[in-house]
């Protein structure tokens, strides 16, 4: 009975990316509230490359009484190579593939009701906090990467900087993202809003890129347990907003903005993606050069075409007979109309004829007269 009563968990995915040592590790173990993701044992050899691994976890939101099934996609290695070309095109290979699957699965003619669809909807991309703006690197990721996923620029590690640096830097980010276009998930709003969502995304907008301060240590900090940084001068309060960005960007991931996100994920990236992908395996088909999962994707395109002509050819053939039912009923009705109207024209005739007959048949004009 009380299986019944669940609700079915919203599906969420988050990839995180950024240099080692910017905090993707101990913030996502933050986020979820228990150990998710491993740290990097500093006596591992580096060069091995970038990963990347998905864990799936279910988090319960007490404060929305709702579940969310968190898929947390981690790029560890990235940015520890000289030439991060490879890295590039994995992790952009693993947003299109996940893509790829969703568009195979919505082609089959018969779907398969456990496929789980796997497209990442944010990603958080952990800037190295040099208190300057974005690198090459940084640059050349998110800009790859804004056309397949919502990008999210934080400063890890933020309290490495000092309040006016953290300013300056903030806003040297913005400068270079402006600069170079990167189409950065920046919380839209519309017009038909009510006046506190505006509010809330001018507020998210303006404190972008978020400053993360990360820690799995707690202590009491005003009567409850709560994480900080400790520093031989005193305490950073990782969920106190003048020290930190985190609960506004959990916030806005896990509660506010998981819909929208979600949302432009499916119709937008998603849309783009797809017709520029179909458009190509058109043109290789008509070029002859498209390889065996093309063919694979062509063919259960024009499956689905097929199916689709045949649902369409069965409902106008249903239109025309319904249509041809309407005119035989119609034509009965004037069939019956007009026997109505030959009768009505028939005891006019009898009562014009019987008239006449009694005209001739009067003797005088006073009798005519009285007929």
């Amino acid at each position: 009975m009380g299986t019944k009563n669940t609700k079915k968990a919203i599906e969420f995915s988050l990839m995180v990316c950024g240099s080692s040592g910017t905090g993707r590790t101990t913030f996502v173990n933050m986020l979820c509230g228990k150990r998710v993701l491993e740290h990097v044992d500093p006596d591992e050899p580096m060069g091995q490359g970038l990963q990347i691994r998905t864990t799936t976890i279910e988090l319960q939101l007490e404060e929305e009484h709702t579940c969310v099934s968190l898929t947390i996609v981690d790029t560890p290695g990235f940015g520890d190579e000289i030439d991060n070309e490879e890295s590039f095109a994995k992790i952009v290979g693993y947003l299109e593939k996940q893509h790829d699957d969703h568009l195979m699965e919505e082609s089959r003619i018969k779907r398969n009701p456990r496929f789980r669809d796997n497209r990442v909807h944010a990603m958080l991309y952990f800037i190295t906090p040099t208190g300057h703006g974005l690198r090459e690197l940084d640059i050349e990721l998110m800009k790859r990467l804004a056309s397949r996923v919502n990008v999210i620029p934080v400063i890890g590690r933020a309290d490495s900087l000092t309040p006016s640096e953290l300013a300056q830097s903030k806003e040297l980010i913005l400068e270079d993202i402006e600069y170079h276009r990167i189409p950065v998930y920046n919380f839209p709003h519309d017009v038909d809003d009510d006046d506190e969502t505006i509010e809330e995304n001018t507020e998210l907008r303006r404190l972008m890129p978020f400053a993360i301060v990360s820690s799995e240590e707690v202590m009491e900090v005003g009567g409850q347990m709560a994480p900080v940084r400790k520093y031989p001068w005193g305490c950073v309060e990782v969920n106190n907003p003048h020290h930190s960005d985190v609960l506004a960007i959990r916030s806005a991931l896990l509660h506010s903005h998981l819909v929208d996100l979600k949302e432009i994920t499916y119709d937008v990236l998603y849309e783009d993606y797809r017709t520029t992908k179909l458009s190509k395996v058109l043109q290789g088909e008509d070029k002859g050069e498209s390889n065996p999962d093309q063919r694979d994707l062509s063919e259960q395109i024009r499956l689905l075409q097929g199916e689709k002509l045949r649902k369409e050819e069965e409902r106008l053939r249903e239109v025309g007979l319904r249509l041809q039912r309407e005119i035989d009923d119609k034509r009965q009705e004037l069939l019956v109309r007009e026997a109505k109207l030959r009768e009505m024209e028939t005891r006019i005739q009898r009562k014009a004829g019987g008239a006449a007959g009694k005209l001739e048949r009067a003797s005088s004009p006073v009798e005519r007269d009285a007929i």
